[in-house]
């Protein structure tokens, strides 16, 4: 064969069960599995969206078998970040983009809420020290008329 329409070429599409691709069934499997895990007790836990081996077909079906929940943050610092609760309670579609509005992460969280929304225990404590300080200054001043 000399020439490139002389090659033989067969298209073989995915096989897909109940609807949903193999890949998201797995990752809705997991899923299922890190929930459990969180409500007896144990820690969050994260899944990359991007790194997952998937179309993004399975993608968009990945995202619609999860659904929308009543709950949308968005947050401006260093990019926009993006959080949407999904149909299932305890895991969120967290995607956070650069200054430039590229996309830098896509994340399903399971968590009571999504990591960026908590306080570190340092900046608690700041601002704690933050509000004696405000505190003993307001001591201070004279009192009013």
């Amino acid at each position: 064969m000399s020439r490139l329409s002389q090659i033989a070429v067969r298209i073989e599409l995915p096989v897909r069960h109940g609807g949903l691709g193999g890949g998201v069934a797995a990752v809705l499997s997991e899923v299922a599995g890190m929930l459990d895990s969180v409500v007896r007790g144990g820690e969050t836990a994260t899944i990359d969206v991007r790194s997952l081996p998937m179309s993004p077909e399975d993608r968009i079906a990945l995202h619609a078998a999860l659904g929308n929940g009543e709950v949308q943050v968005t947050l401006n610092a260093e990019g926009v970040s993006s959080l949407q609760e999904t149909g299932v309670s305890g895991v969120w579609w967290v995607e956070h983009r650069d200054r430039q509005g590229e996309v830098v992460a896509e994340l399903i969280e399971v968590a009571p809420f999504p990591a960026i929304l908590g306080a570190s225990i340092e900046d608690m404590a700041a601002g704690a020290a933050e509000l004696r300080t405000r505190l003993s200054m307001d001591h201070t001043a004279p009192a009013g008329p």
